[in-house]
Formats: structure tokens, C-alpha cells, sequence
């Protein structure tokens, strides 16, 4: 049974491990621990038997929020769980008085766009070359909380 929650600071190095999983640009034990500690952030996880398979990393002020990570373990993915995750940070954002949820994604990857947009998200814009590591465009998609 998979179990979303907030991040707490023992989960630090297994979100940090699922970002070298996921990221070539991964963040650092430190740059997550610094972003946990934060009052304007969230980092919401999904947990499976004490395992972390999932998180998304949101910071937000006054009504927006951007999602800066998303990532699901390998192992886990096309099962629902990063649908709950973006469920648990919708409630959390409601419960913040967050209306607008932002976030970027590569251009090419096709899988994640078509994710975002059956959840809600809609294309807002394309930021010219924002990626390296292959330099590549990023689709700007926002969405407006109930």
C-alpha cells in the first residue's frame, strides 16, 4: 500500500537518491535538507513498506506554487503514484491557499507532458534552450487548483 506524506528529515538521503536516479542535475543531501527546512516548500512523499518511491518538491508564496521536482523510482512508475503525489501536494496547496500551480518540463519528454495534462496542466509557453545536459527548451504548464 502506497502511503503520501510530508518529507521528514530522515527521508533526506532516499530522496536524494531517487534524484540521482532520475536527474543528471540531481540535487544534493544538502540542497534537499535546505529546501526541507524552508516554510514556503513542501516535499511530499510516497512511501512503500518504509521505502520512499516517489516525491515532488513545491515551493510556493502568497497564491502560487511551482512545482521544481517530480519523480517517481523506476521500479514504481505507471502505477498511480505520481498522480497521488500530485493529489496530496492539490490538498495541501488548498489547504495553503495556493491557486495556481506552475512547473517546466524538457520539450521532448512526451511522456511527462502527456501526464501533467491529464491531470489539469495546460501549455502556457516554451523557455527558449532552459535546459543543458542536452541543451533543450522547456515547456512552461500551469494549473488552476479548485
Amino acid at each position: 500500500m502506497v502511503r503520501f506524506r510530508k518529507l521528514t528529515e530522515d527521508d533526506i538521503k532516499q530522496v536524494a537518491n531517487l534524484e540521482q536516479e532520475n536527474f543528471k542535475d540531481a540535487w544534493s543531501i544538502s540542497s534537499i535538507r535546505e529546501t526541507f527546512l524552508q516554510a514556503q516548500a513542501l516535499i511530499a512523499v510516497a512511501e512503500v513498506e518504509s521505502k520512499i518511491v516517489g516525491y515532488c518538491i513545491l515551493y510556493h508564496v502568497l497564491d502560487e506554487g511551482e512545482i521544481a521536482r517530480i519523480a517517481v523510482s523506476n521500479g514504481f512508475r505507471r502505477k498511480g503514484i505520481g498522480r497521488g503525489i500530485l493529489d496530496f501536494v492539490s490538498q495541501y496547496c488548498v489547504e495553503e491557499q495556493v491557486r495556481r500551480l506552475l512547473l517546466d518540463v524538457r520539450e521532448g519528454n512526451r511522456t511527462a507532458r502527456k501526464f501533467y495534462e491529464q491531470y489539469g496542466f495546460t501549455e502556457d509557453g516554451i523557455r527558449k534552450a532552459f535546459y543543458d545536459n542536452p541543451k533543450e527548451d522547456a515547456v512552461l504548464m500551469s494549473m488552476t487548483i479548485a
